[in-house]
């Protein structure tokens, strides 16, 4: 049997009375299952729906590249519009009404994701080169290049391609690298600066956290020690009465999961430290009874300078919140599984640091230097952790607690007039902060699309040379064209050629080295490294490991199956309603 259409429907829908029913006056009466209608579409057909959907995003995507890139305006349902210039954050809101274009544009909504969740940049250079890819692939493709073996030499070259980028970049060296590789993602000089001001205070195992702000500017504050979400369990406890706040100095420190209620576990302890008179923070899972009003007397009357708050964090979490004080403080963990009870404690066991600071809601411990080695095990050993976790929220965690042990935090509070500018400036300081956590992971190369541009014209002909089957290296030529897209694109977008402003990259390459190239911000061909071009070595590798990835599997497509959309009318959904709300109630009354 001959097919001369390509596209074919299957109607797929079957009525099936496999199963039946009894109602309850004890009638069977057969169920009905309706399975959805699937179009199913097959070779150039399925290819070219595909291609359209990956387009239409990619348009729409890569206006914003580069510092002239323009903006996107997304509409809302709820709410104003919002205006953004964040790739995945534009991809990710596309659906065509066309069902089997819309598989190529979830292709390139995967594609972003995948950059944005490794990287958190770079979403927008991964859809202009898978968009490269797919479009000279479908012509390889058509001319009858086996499709499995391009498919292979795309990823062989995007493997090649990546390990250039890690041989040529170079790794951050002080504020400077950090704010221009901020300012790059950004798109602005004020942020690149309050990033890298941010950063460069908190360290490479601090954390900075984006929140809102009431105010028309962008504000930095930073929280130094280690913070724990819990205040003070009695208001007694406040010697600062304006600040509402007690704070110790040089204080000794008791780390323990159990409740404390009974006064005569804690006596031993309290008439040692009576005695040496050093302050001390007790941080318990509780602390009631007559144990609270001892402490409260004592403070009161000036016999001992205490403050007890309540452990943070619920469950298994709470025993890890602990230890991380303990070990940041040099204390003893008190537990009753580790073979050490309250009255057993003795002022040895005790932590110590330089200063804490307890407020009603939050307690601050400045830690005096003295656990310098076990911290940096104890960041080790939680990064590990945080790896194998297996999910965001465990993995959220661990890199607070790091965040807490190693560095600070730094809350960056952004401003804005309008809600619709402060969620974009929101997203651009999130790409910034990503583009800044993966440039200390693997360094920096030129920005523009230089880096890309230059492996294109020094490394091509040695990668090409590698492959010895002729369809592989179809594939492999196909990666390397896709290398200059971005450099064109970044081009286009600040209103000049991009083929002309390429070849003078290549030309300036060739001539002065690498690292020379094109700034669209003044319109200059320069040393970008040194005007502050640089984009993270991670972005790219990521970028092109991406856009290769998916590209090479919508070149293998062969067969292309979707749901056949049902459109139905308010009057149809209405009776649709009201059908099953009345078999709904037939049921349940017979």
């Amino acid at each position: 049997m001959k097919f001369h259409s390509i596209a074919l429907t299957a109607a797929l829908l079957a009525q099936t009375s496999a199963f039946t029913t009894t109602t309850g006056n004890g009638v069977h009466t057969p169920s009905s299952t309706a399975l959805h209608a699937k179009t199913v579409s097959f070779k150039e057909d399925s290819r070219k729906k595909l291609v359209s959907g990956i387009n239409q995003v990619a348009n729409a995507v890569k206006v914003t590249l580069g510092p002239k890139g323009r903006n996107v305006v997304l509409e809302r349902n709820y709410g104003a519009p919002e205006i953004v210039n964040d790739g995945v954050t534009i991809a990710r809101e596309i659906s065509l009404a066309d069902p089997e274009c819309n598989v190529g544009v979830r292709l390139v909504q995967e594609v972003a994701s995948k950059s944005d969740s490794k990287a958190g940049d770079g979403t927008t250079t991964s859809t202009i080169m898978t968009q490269a890819i797919v479009n000279n692939g479908m012509k390889a493709v058509t001319s009858g290049v086996n499709p499995i073996a391009l498919n292979a030499g795309i990823k062989k070259a995007a493997g090649m391609v990546t390990n250039k980028i890690r041989e040529l970049a170079t790794q951050i060296n002080g504020i400077d690298d950090l704010q221009s590789v901020a300012t790059i993602a950004s798109g602005s000089v004020d942020m690149g600066r309050i990033i890298a001001q941010a950063q460069d205070k908190v360290g490479e195992n601090g954390s900075t956290v984006i929140e809102e702000s009431q105010t028309l500017f962008d504000e930095i504050e930073f929280t130094e020690g280690l913070t724990i979400d819990r205040g003070y369990i009695s208001p007694y406890f406040v010697k600062d009465q304006e600040r509402q706040v007690a704070e110790l100095m040089n204080p000794r420190v008791l780390v323990t999961d159990a409740k404390i209620d009974n006064v005569n576990e804690i006596v031993p302890l309290l008439e040692q430290l009576v005695k040496t008179k050093e302050p001390v923070l007790m941080i318990a899972e509780d602390v009631t009874g007559d144990a609270l009003s001892a402490l409260v007397v004592n403070k009161m009357r000036g016999v001992l300078d205490v403050v007890a708050i309540r452990a943070p964090g619920f469950g298994q979490r709470r025993k890890a919140y602990l230890q991380d004080i303990a070990i940041a403080t040099g204390a003893t963990y008190v537990a009753e599984e580790v073979g050490i009870t309250l009255d057993s404690v003795t002022t040895d066991m005790l932590g110590t640091c330089d200063r804490i600071v307890i407020a009603k809601e939050l307690t601050t411990i400045v830690t005096d230097g003295k656990q310098e080695a076990a911290i940096e095990a104890r960041i080790a050993q939680i990064k590990r952790e945080g790896e194998e976790a297996d999910t965001d929220f465990d993995r959220d965690k661990a890199q607070e607690r790091v965040a807490a042990l190693g560095g600070g935090i730094a809350r960056i509070k952004v401003g804005a007039a309008t809600e619709t500018e402060l969620k974009d400036k929101k997203l651009r300081y999130e790409d910034a902060l990503n583009s800044v956590q993966s440039a200390r992971e693997l360094g920096i190369v030129p920005g523009g699309g230089s880096c890309l541009a230059y492996i294109q014209d020094v490394f091509a002909d040695e990668i090409l040379a590698s492959f010895e089957d002729e369809d592989e290296r179809a594939g492999a030529a196909i990666l390397m064209k896709s290398l200059s897209e971005p450099c064109c694109q970044v081009a286009e977008n600040a209103g000049i050629e991009g083929a002309v402003v390429l070849s003078k990259v290549v030309d300036l390459c060739k001539a002065e080295g690498f690292g020379f190239g094109w700034n669209a911000a003044n319109n200059k061909y320069c040393n970008l490294m040194e005007a502050g071009v640089v984009d993270p070595a991670k972005v790219t590798i990521n970028a092109v490991e991406n856009s290769a990835s998916v590209a090479g599997l919508v070149l293998t497509t062969e067969c292309l199956v979707t749901e056949i959309p049902v459109f139905e009318s308010e009057e149809d959904m209405q009776r649709r309603f009201d059908a099953e709300g009345m078999g709904m109630g037939m049921g349940g009354g017979m």
